[in-house]
């Protein structure tokens, strides 16, 4: 029989799952990658339950608790030699279709940033409020929007080597 703490970790993951979900596959190249990522922030949710004091929101605390082990997580892999994956399953979107083709593209030049970075664009993409992104982050409500302006032009000039 599961307890009462279960019970409400089980809800908060069905609740947030997507939000888990973007995350990793913001952070991950493969399925494999994505699922070990999901499986190691649910681990650290767990471990954090107890100690969550409700002064943050729910959602804010699940974002910081995924992006801060994303991050690590990133940190770790380029620590570790390169390996060359022998397949990559994982293709949510049909190439046939040409806006999901500039999706795929958008999301390619995002990997292409520091993780803090695709942090940042991961959160206003979510459509969370400049607020909100400061407080999962750490850091100012105007720094988040000088660091968004910043990393919009980034990609801009990316886009631009890309298509040229």
């Amino acid at each position: 029989m599961k307890s009462a703490k279960e019970k409400q970790f089980e809800e908060l993951v069905k609740q947030y799952k997507r939000t888990i979900y973007s995350v990793c596959y913001m952070f991950s190249r493969d399925k494999e990658e994505i699922n070990d990522l999901f499986q190691e922030i649910l681990v650290r949710l767990w471990l954090g339950f107890d100690q969550f004091e409700q002064r943050s929101s729910v959602n804010t605390w699940v974002y910081r608790i995924a992006l801060n082990t994303a991050i690590n997580s990133d940190k770790r892999a380029k620590r570790r030699p390169q390996t060359v994956p022998l397949s990559t399953d994982i293709d949510p979107y049909d190439p046939q279709e040409s806006s999901l083709e500039q999706v795929r593209q958008l999301y390619a030049l995002i990997n292409q940033l520091d993780v803090m970075d695709r942090g940042l664009v991961l959160l206003w993409l979510e459509g969370i409020g400049y607020d909100e992104i400061a407080a999962i982050m750490g850091i100012t409500v105007a720094n988040v929007g000088i660091k968004l302006h910043r990393i919009k032009e980034k990609l801009v000039q990316k886009s631009k080597s890309v298509t040229h």
